[in-house]
C-alpha cells in the first residue's frame, strides 16, 4: 500500500529563522526534545529545559539516564522544541545540534538546580550542557493572501 502525501495546506508558507530569533523562541518554552544515540541506536527524550546566557540548552537527569553516558563522552546531540497550532497549520520548530557535557562547576551546579526544576518526580542530581554549536529554526506562517 503506498501512502500519498497530504496536499500542502494553502496559505501557509514554511520561513527560516535566524539564530538569535530561535534561541528567544526557545526561551520562551520550557519543554523539548533531546535526540541522542544509546547503543548505537537513536533515542528521543521529552525533557525541561532552560536557555543560559550563551544559548546553550540546560537540563537536569538522573543518574541512571543513558543522556548521561552521551554527556560523559561530550557526544554530538539534537535538541528541538516547538509551537504547532494543528488546527491553523501555523507555529515554529527550533533544533540546536551540539556537544552536550555534563556541568560540574559548583556555582553552575548550584544555579542551574536552583533555576531549573524537574518535571517528574525523581532525583535529578545531575545537569548537562548541550552547546547551541548549530541552530536553526522554521516558522511555519499563514500567507499575506490568506490571513
Amino acid at each position: 500500500m503506498t501512502v500519498q502525501p497530504l496536499p500542502p495546506v494553502p496559505g501557509t508558507r514554511m520561513v527560516e529563522l535566524d539564530r538569535k530569533e530561535s534561541i528567544t523562541l526557545l526561551t520562551g518554552v520550557s519543554m523539548g526534545r533531546v535526540g541522542f544515540t544509546h547503543q548505537a541506536l537513536p533515542v528521543i527524550r521529552p525533557v525541561n529545559h532552560l536557555v543560559n546566557d550563551d544559548g546553550d540548552i540546560v537540563i537536569r537527569t538522573h543518574a541512571g539516564a543513558a543522556l548521561l553516558a552521551t554527556a560523559s563522552a561530550s557526544e554530538v546531540v539534537v535538541y528541538e522544541a516547538d509551537q504547532i497550532d494543528g488546527a491553523t497549520h501555523t507555529g515554529w520548530s527550533v533544533m540546536v545540534t551540539g556537544t552536550a557535557s555534563r556541568v560540574t562547576d559548583p556555582r553552575a551546579l548550584s544555579r542551574y538546580r536552583t533555576e531549573l526544576t524537574p518535571w517528574i518526580n525523581t532525583e535529578m542530581e545531575h545537569v548537562v550542557r548541550i552547546r547551541a554549536e548549530f541552530v536553526t529554526g522554521y516558522r511555519l506562517e499563514t500567507t499575506a493572501s490568506h490571513r
